[in-house]
């Protein structure tokens, strides 16, 4: 399966690409969906199930408490990379 979410319009002129892979650590903004507007880290990443959990994205759950909510990675703009790793630093400097 294909999973990528699309850069914010600074980081795609930047880096010379459209979309990325997203990373717990990215900071994304939610443009589609029930929690439209919302700026936040991404917490997790479900790669099989193509969703992100997103820091501040919850629900609350019948016995009390909260559980993350898993958001559709199309349904991000990617704001920041996370570009504590080497290898996806060079990988997308490769592509300036």
């Amino acid at each position: 399966m294909k999973f990528g979410s699309p850069l914010s319009a600074d980081l795609r002129e930047k880096h010379k690409r459209r979309t990325v892979r997203p990373r717990t650590g990215d900071s994304v903004k939610i443009v589609r969906g029930e929690f439209k507007g919302i700026e936040g880290k991404v917490t997790g990443v479900q790669p099989g199930k193509g969703t992100l959990s997103v820091e501040g994205v919850t629900r609350e759950k019948q016995k009390g408490g909260t559980a993350a909510v898993p958001v559709p990675s199309s349904n991000v703009v990617i704001t920041a990379l996370s570009l504590d790793d080497q290898r996806r630093k060079k990988r997308l400097e490769v592509a300036e």
